[in-house]
């Protein structure tokens, strides 16, 4: 039997965060439009500078800031390409934070998928309603999968 299409991109999210530099939590995305795969994403240093695996994190008031987030990298990347995110849906590990959360609907992101409730911000929730974002949570594919 073949793999939902939900399914099959928040495994693809999932192994992407394997890729993460971060000891903290490994978060991956993936950015899909047309049920096609416009980018990815996973937590880690900024390009060129050393990784919190190898010197450990750089936390401030609670959070490593030598990170950029996977939501944020996948964006980015789009950015960096040329590739429109509007209208696209995101498949991420874990609740957005705040911050993630504004640029998504920024972004133009029509629905986030995602699977673990981390830290989901009650503000978060407001400006993704607002924004008539779609929140999906697939919580029972936490356990599995990759």
């Amino acid at each position: 039997m073949r793999k939902p299409w939900d399914e099959y991109f928040m495994e693809m999210a999932k192994l992407v965060a394997m890729r993460s530099t971060c000891n903290r939590k490994q978060v991956g995305a993936m950015i899909v439009r047309e049920k096609r795969i416009i980018s990815s994403g996973y937590n880690g240093s900024v390009s060129g500078d050393v990784h919190c695996l190898d010197v450990g994190c750089k936390v401030v008031d609670g959070h490593c800031i030598r990170t950029v987030h996977a939501e944020s990298n996948a964006i980015l990347q789009c950015a960096k390409f040329g590739v429109s995110t509007r209208g696209a849906e995101l498949y991420v590990t874990h609740f957005p934070c705040l911050q993630c959360t504004k640029q998504i609907i920024q972004a133009g992101i029509a629905k986030v998928i995602y699977g673990e409730e981390y830290h989901v911000d009650p503000y978060a929730l407001e400006l993704f309603a607002q924004a008539n974002v779609t929140l999906v949570h697939l919580g029972h594919l936490s356990d599995h999968g990759v």
